[in-house]
């Protein structure tokens, strides 16, 4: 074998080695499309439609941007809906690593929804910020559809299989994040946040104070060197 043969047998090994290495380093991820069953609480009475979704996340600084997207329109209105006339979110609920759930939420409809007709859903997109890290399952939760002053709900009642798997990680010292806690009854007293927030803003209190302080301190030495003199 040539030495220009032996040099890009060598190059291409090599390259193949890198890529099968940023394979494994890139996070597990498992995606499906779920079909939802949606029981739907309307002004106009009990509804039900089936809806295959997909939710996909994206890394982004150190939370990931979740997309969930519907494939079939639920529900329906008895009368036309004009363009930005439908306001839909809902919610996904993260198990796993830990339990939470991240509301999101998307753009009215871009156009009008005729009578009858069911109701296609915009995307929905939210920010998720794990605060543990390991590997979470991300699955279709309540939908909430405002429209002409009216809400729908819709429960998924088929028990749906996660749309997503994925191994995540928290940012460090714990994270934080848009997403609610988990399914735990309210109620109870909310306790003071502490965190880098409140520590900045003692600090900053701190920090007035000594300031202040030098100040006086100047002030005092300046007036009594003036007495002095005279």
């Amino acid at each position: 074998m040539s030495d220009r043969k032996r040099s890009t047998a060598l190059a291409l090994a090599s390259a193949l080695a890198a890529g099968s290495a940023v394979l494994l380093a890139a996070p597990a991820a498992q995606a499906a499309v779920i079909d939802v069953a949606y029981d739907c609480k309307t002004p106009i009475g009990d509804k039900s439609a089936v809806s295959p979704i997909d939710i996909k996340a994206v890394k982004e600084g150190d939370g990931y941007k979740l997309t969930m997207s519907f494939q079939k329109g639920v529900s329906s209105s008895p009368v036309e809906l004009g363009k930005g006339a439908m306001s839909p979110s809902a919610v996904i609920l993260v198990e796993g690593a830990e339990k939470a759930s991240v509301p999101v939420s998307g753009a009215s409809n871009p156009e009008a929804i005729p009578a009858n007709t069911p109701i296609k859903i915009t995307d929905l997109s939210g920010t998720y910020k794990p605060k543990k890290s390991g590997k979470v399952n991300f699955t279709a939760g309540v939908l909430t559809i405002k429209a002409l002053g009216t809400t729908t709900t819709c429960t998924p009642g088929n028990s749906p299989k996660p749309s997503l798997e994925l191994d995540v990680t928290a940012a460090a010292g714990g994270g934080g994040g848009t997403q609610s806690g988990g399914s735990g009854s309210g109620g109870g007293d909310t306790l003071p946040q502490t965190g880098p927030t409140d520590s900045a803003l003692a600090l900053g209190t701190l920090g007035g104070t000594v300031l202040l302080s030098g100040a006086v301190g100047v002030l005092w030495l300046t007036r009594r060197g003036q007495r002095a003199r005279s």
